[in-house]
């Protein structure tokens, strides 16, 4: 129960911040290991509530025809051939390990996410279906691995190196996400790293967490938004160091 108390308001907290700003799975991976949970069980039960979620999401971007589908399904084979190697890979390093790899990449995707610019909706019709491939491969096997930030690096890729509108950068990046989520949360559960008692309340609370961030994102903006994902990003890290230490 102590666990839970850790865990549910942080993963709503990751929900509600991702909605709006992005960067909830910077918290929501450190909310399980704050709780005491070991990082392969961390992992795996944090794949399989951020499963839900990715759902959720993918599921308004496909209803609404606001993705490139061709480019969609072919980089989701390899985002999840890629992210099953990579959980795959996790499995075989130490607990330590891990988490000290996570302190690296907390405050280099904070930075990442918090110095993006928007990008000006350029459009195209002709997508390097290869150079899509290569990026779903490549940001999957890191999803399988760890994942923080997994959407807004495939957002990123998208738009930058290969210049799809946002609009539809976002969708496909959601469907490939979907696929590497899933891929990874299927070598979790096979290996017994889910632990359900904390991942399935995880899941509501990012629902409800994602639902009410929308609202609150077309009520207010997303002005209050970054100082707290620093704020609480600060605190995970700071934690998650002494625990190394």
């Amino acid at each position: 129960m102590e666990k839970l108390l850790i865990v549910a308001p942080l993963v709503f907290l990751a929900g509600f911040i991702d909605s709006i700003a992005g960067g909830g799975g910077l918290i929501s991976l450190p909310a399980y290991t704050m709780a005491g949970i070991p990082m392969h069980q961390a992992l795996g039960s944090n794949k399989f509530s951020s499963s839900f979620g990715a759902i959720m999401a993918t599921f308004q971007y496909v209803r609404n025809d606001r993705y490139l589908r061709k480019l969609a399904l072919l980089s989701a084979i390899f985002a999840w051939i890629g992210s099953s190697i990579g959980s795959s890979l996790t499995l075989l390093v130490e607990d330590i390990y891990l988490k000290k790899i996570l302190i690296g990449v907390i405050p280099l995707m904070a930075v990442f996410l918090l110095t993006r610019k928007a990008k000006t909706e350029i459009q195209t019709m002709d997508v390097n279906l290869p150079l899509g491939i290569l990026i779903a491969l490549v940001i999957g096997t890191y999803d399988g691995f760890l994942g923080p930030g997994t959407g807004s690096l495939l957002i990123f890729c998208y738009v930058t190196f290969m210049h799809i509108d946002y609009t539809r950068a976002s969708g496909t990046a959601k469907v490939v996400n979907l696929a590497s989520n899933l891929a990874a949360m299927t070598v979790f559960l096979l290996s017994g790293n889910v632990l359900f008692y904390l991942a399935i309340p995880a899941a509501l609370c990012s629902i409800i967490g994602s639902r009410l961030g929308s609202i609150y994102a077309i009520k207010h903006g997303a002005k209050v938004i970054r100082p707290v994902l620093v704020g609480v990003l600060g605190l995970l890290l700071l934690k998650l160091i002494v625990d190394v230490l």
